[in-house]
């Protein structure tokens, strides 16, 4: 069996150029020396021989375009060659032959290196792998694995195919694929992709694909097609350079007829040669290519590339794109004063561990980012569409649907009071009973990427004039998404045949990509001028039709390329023009004499060479100012302190919406402990930040006090706690009355607004300063995000949260506690 992966390596340059080389310099050296030991017939002789093996060259160069029907814009160094020969002018000849063909060699140099990341990929792709054979560990062929093959990954190797980890944890460098420096720990049983290198001890794998199904051969195949078109610049090139060509054989002709002599028009020719157009355009579009592969970012092309630098219309779909595409637990809600959040939490994952269902999973991912003990459970019955029902700890416990948990009983008027509020919010929802009663509910949600708004505000001001959201989702779900995010018009409930038909509907106002990453997206993509699929794995078919694949599971990516694009498409125009310029001016010096032809051929190399070189500028980042940045310490240390606290705000909420219908008594309990959470965490941190973390941040921006806002907000938040903890005080031992319920409300309320604002915008700063986004890409646009974690804790979306918990207060009611609209395990959309 032959994988994929087995293809052959990269070809390295053919040993032609460098004969070339050798024997066009011997011919001009040894006509040199000739000349200065006195022998000057056979001087001129080697000049000659080393400019009819170019000639040669550029004749069959010149037949080969003919014959695949293109411009033979290599006459003009024919006849510059021909010329010489004819006029006696043997050291220019010589000269022109020895340039061409370091030329050609220096082409060849630049492209290689342009092209050395692609390369890399495909070098490094495995080709064995260590397989477990009872107590045997025997080496194979990387096409010999199959599903369910045991492996044994040792330390530095490359992981050879897709795989869940077995036994030990596992430290990978995913750096080659993703461009993100940091080792990750993979968990026993966590799926690890083909393509990481092992950064640690050896561990065991089993194969959950074949090589050829793997990560890494879906990168490999999209890698290969990365050069295989001509980008149109280049093709423009080719037109320009073919109209270049007869100017400057006008030009010869003018110059030789106002003259009468031969020698200038041949110096005009000499010097005339369009390589700046032929090389530097193409170098500077694979240097582009390069460099976003270096940024896990695989362009199908030079064509893809010089689109993409064009591109004026932005569609999106919204599950994946915008949004992680996968439920997070946004808010836990106890209907009962005997148990609390987090013991509801508890038992509903400590049932859930049992079900492969995505919901089960995000259950059991909050718990462990709570650090909850989990028990296991006992006598699990699942119903699909329905919940699942079993033991914890002697407990019996049901969770799914509302019905299901309640079993055919009457829901409490606090739930029934929640499940309204969520439904008419279109969130989603799980409820949990516990030995026959309803007990408490939580709230799921479909979070929008932190990177999805900065990346959107950064591709609007290199040039995209129009953004759109194009989903399947229900209508009220994608209009909240897309005023969160400013988009400029929401297309929702639109099938795979209407996205196609946005697509071409866009088309007619300007360049337009297409961003997706489910199947369904496949003909969107392919019908844009620019498809780009989130992800190498999983929609296969999207990546496929795609003409960029972000590797990395991250939007803020797509801004990179769209600012590699930019730049290498204009270092090819400012590359060209250069070289042509610098032409046209030794064209003109050649024309009024000024200019010989051995010098002129002497002059045209030395253009050629600056062409290339400034050609090569793009697959570098530039030298743009460095950007400060957080050290990674207390960078990791903010984004862990906000991962603990920011799903506990909601908290402030939760209190303010039901004291009203607690006993007076449980009311004061649950007052109580809300003000502990405020008093000995959410106080220490703020404050802390106030002093320890501002004073860095207003060092790295510059200015009088750039976070003057900021901390104006902290004094709010200490006013407002201050405000509640004088309330609770001077409650009544027995609980608050009305009038206290009506005071404690607006200060909650204004609470858990201003602390959503306050966390929005700490994360978008934390992020851009965010160290390890500077450290391997100094040259990135400043779009940059802290990476999700492995296992992503619910992701704050706080300015959204922030936009519905203000218009209810405006509005003067309480804001509802969820956002988008199913529930998990019996769909109750809104009607359309």
């Amino acid at each position: 069996m032959v994988s994929r992966l087995d293809a052959p390596r990269p070809e390295r340059p053919s040993l032609r150029s460098g004969a070339l080389v050798v024997s066009t310099f011997s011919g001009l050296l040894g006509g040199a020396a000739a000349h200065l030991g006195g022998h000057a017939r056979l001087g001129d002789m080697l000049w000659a021989a080393g400019a009819v093996i170019a000639l040669a060259l550029v004749g069959a160069r010149i037949l080969v375009d003919v014959l695949k029907r293109r411009a033979g814009v290599d006459v003009i160094a024919l006849l510059a060659i021909g010329g010489a020969l004819l006029l006696g002018e043997y050291l220019a000849g010589a000269l022109i032959g020895a340039m061409m063909a370091t030329g050609g060699a220096l082409e060849g140099y630049a492209a290689a290196r342009a092209r050395r990341e692609l390369s890399a990929l495909l070098a490094r792709a495995p080709r064995t792998a260590h397989r477990r054979e009872g107590t045997d560990v025997t080496t194979v062929p990387i096409g010999a694995v199959a599903p369910g093959d045991r492996l044994l990954v040792a330390p530095g190797e490359i992981v050879p195919v897709d795989g869940v980890v077995v036994g030990a944890r596992a430290l990978l460098d995913e750096s080659a694929l993703t461009g993100e420096p940091r080792p990750v720990e993979k968990a026993p049983g966590d799926r690890v992709g083909s393509g990481a290198t092992n950064a640690g001890a050896a561990f065991e794998l089993r194969a959950v694909a074949s090589a050829d199904e793997s990560t890494y051969a879906g990168i490999v195949g999209l890698v290969q097609q990365a050069s295989a078109s001509k980008a149109p610049l280049a093709r423009i090139a080719d037109r320009h350079a073919l109209a270049f060509a007869v100017l400057s054989l006008a030009m010869a002709a003018v110059a030789w007829g106002l003259s009468g002599d031969a020698g200038r028009g041949l110096a005009v020719i000499v010097v005339a040669t369009p390589c700046p157009l032929l090389l530097a355009v193409p170098i500077a579009i694979v240097g582009g290519i390069s460099r976003s592969a270096r940024r896990g970012i695989v362009v199908k092309g030079g064509a893809a590339l010089e689109a993409l630098a064009r591109a004026e219309i932005l569609l999106l779909d919204k599950t994946g794109t915008l949004t992680f595409g996968g439920p997070r637990v946004t808010g836990v809600t106890c209907f009962r004063s005997i148990e609390d959040d987090a013991e509801v939490l508890r038992l509903a994952a400590s049932l859930e561990q049992a079900s492969s269902h995505p919901l089960s999973a995000a259950l059991v991912r909050a718990a462990r980012e709570r650090r909850l003990g989990l028990s296991f459970p006992e006598g699990v019955h699942e119903a699909p569409g329905a919940g699942m029902t079993g033991w914890v700890d002697g407990r019996a416990v049901r969770v799914g649907s509302a019905e299901w948990a309640a079993q055919g009983t009457p829901l409490p008027e606090e739930a029934r009071a929640f499940r309204r509020r969520a439904s008419r919010a279109g969130a989603m929802t799980v409820f949990v009973a516990v030995d026959g009663g309803v007990i408490g509910a939580l709230t799921l949600d479909d979070p929008i990427r932190p990177d999805a708004p900065r990346t959107l505000r950064a591709l609007r001001r290199v040039g995209i004039r129009r953004v759109v959201m194009v989903t399947g989702d229900h209508p009220l779900v994608a209009e909240a998404v897309g005023a969160t995010l400013g988009v400029d018009r929401v297309l929702a409930q639109r099938s795979p045949e209407e996205k196609v038909a946005a697509v071409r509907e866009a088309r007619a106002d300007g360049l337009t990509v297409m961003i997706g990453d489910g199947i369904n997206d496949a003909p969107a993509l392919a019908a844009a001028d620019v498809g780009v699929a989130m992800g190498a794995r999983g929609a296969t078919s999207s990546a496929d039709a795609a003409d960029v694949v972000l590797v990395v599971d991250r939007l803020d990516r797509f801004a990179e390329a769209v600012n590699i694009a930019r730049r290498a498409r204009t270092i090819a125009v400012q590359s060209a023009l250069l070289g042509m310029g610098l032409s046209l001016f030794a064209m003109g010096a050649a024309a009024f004499g000024f200019l010989p032809p051995a010098a002129g051929a002497l002059l045209q190399e030395a253009i050629d060479v600056a062409a290339i070189l400034s050609a090569l500028r793009a697959q570098s980042g530039g030298r743009g100012a460095r950007r400060p940045a957080l050290g990674e310490a207390m960078s990791r240390r903010l984004e862990i302190e906000h991962d603990q606290l920011i799903p506990r705000l909601d908290r402030v909420r939760v209190v303010a919406e039901r004291i009203d219908r607690l006993a007076r008594e449980e009311a004061r309990e649950e007052l109580e402990a809300l003000g502990r959470f405020l008093r000995e965490r959410l106080l220490p941190h703020e404050r802390a930040d106030d002093a320890e973390v501002y004073p860095v941040l207003s060092r790295l921006l510059g200015g009088e006090d750039p976070l003057a806002s900021m901390s104006a907000t902290h004094r709010e938040i200490f006013h407002l706690v201050r405000l509640y903890e004088q309330l609770l005080g001077e409650l009544d031992p027995r609980g608050p009355t009305a009038a206290d319920v009506q005071d404690l409300r607006r200060i909650l309320y204004g609470l858990h607004a201003v602390l959503r604002l306050h966390f929005a915008q700490e994360e978008e700063l934390y992020a851009s300063l965010s160290e390890r986004y500077h450290a391997d890409a100094p040259d990135q646009p400043a779009v940059s995000s802290r990476e999700p974690p492995l296992q992503p804790a619910p992701a704050p979306g706080a300015a959204r949260r922030v936009l519905r918990v203000l218009e209810p207060l405006r509005q003067g009611r309480s804001p509802s506690p969820g956002r988008e609209g199913v529930n998990p395990r019996r769909p109750e959309r809104l009607p359309g």
